[in-house]
């Protein structure tokens, strides 16, 4: 079953990752951006260290995602992951093409 819901998870826009999957590969990719597209006070609760936020819900999200390196891997997190799956799928849209997404959230990281 495992097999098959990471057939379904996995996609032409981004990748999720379960949360050991998601930091393991994060460790890996130097280059790497972690992104937050919490809300600011869902962040000042905690974060990833290291971690950029960039609220999903802020009206300037786009904007302020269109000036980032599309060349650059992100890894990117919410709270349950909808958000950050969303977020994904905005980014592939604007040209980026290295987008994972923390399936389940940082809530999954228990």
């Amino acid at each position: 079953m495992f097999g098959l819901f990471k057939s379904l998870t996995k996609n032409d826009a981004f990748e999720n990752l379960d949360a050991q999957e998601f930091l393991a590969k994060l460790r890996t990719n130097p280059d790497a951006v972690l992104l937050d597209v919490r809300t600011p006070s869902e962040v000042a609760a905690g974060k990833i260290k290291g971690a950029v936020n960039l609220d999903f819900f802020d009206p300037a999200f786009a904007s302020k995602v269109g000036r980032m390196d599309k060349q650059k891997p992100y890894f990117i997190y919410c709270r349950s992951g909808q958000r950050s799956a969303n977020a994904c799928r905005t980014m592939h849209e604007m040209g980026f093409s290295k987008l994972y997404n923390m399936a389940g959230g940082i809530i999954a990281m228990g």
